[in-house]
């Protein structure tokens, strides 16, 4: 998945202290407006969630980490939340383990006919190739090339995902 050069370093700064309190890292961006913005999605591996409480956690535990590494110039908000139900893919493993579901998902290569952006079904991980089931047929991208890729809420992915 595409990242800024700020969001790779915020990744690796943020990863391991989120890992130490039993956590997994989801997804990191940041944002220049008002000053500055680091968004940081984080779950439960078990259980794919994040409560309040494990968000007010990893705050304070990364607020201090970033204190001392400084990785942005000047003041910024640091947000912490739960990948929620129509959630960002930015793994390997997320595309593998959402199989059939739909999502949506831009490309900075864009596919034979020119496009960019899709809506569809995955249909299968191939090593660094992600296969999408769209309205005019499957699409393969290579997973390196996607810029953004989401869930899209459905009932299905409500139900679907009510017991993983």
């Amino acid at each position: 998945m595409k990242q800024s050069p700020l969001e790779k370093k915020l990744c690796n700064i943020s990863a391991p202290v989120i890992e130490d309190l039993g956590f997994a890292l989801v997804h990191v961006k940041h944002l220049s407006d008002n000053g500055g913005t680091v968004q940081v999605m984080a779950e439960d591996p078990k259980t794919g969630r994040l409560g309040v409480d494990d968000a007010a956690k990893i705050s304070r535990a990364l607020s201090a980490v970033f204190d001392v590494e400084d990785p942005i110039n000047g003041a910024y908000r640091l947000e912490v939340s739960s990948p929620g139900i129509d959630r960002p893919l930015t793994r390997l493993s997320d595309f593998e383990k959402y199989k059939e579901f739909e999502v949506k998902l831009e490309s900075d290569i864009p596919a034979e006919n020119g496009q960019r952006k899709f809506r569809g079904f995955i249909k299968e991980v191939n090593g660094e190739s992600i296969v999408i089931a769209t309205d005019q047929g499957d699409t393969e991208l290579d997973y390196n090339s996607i810029v953004k890729a989401k869930l899209v809420l459905t009932d299905d992915l409500i139900k679907r995902t009510a017991n993983l």
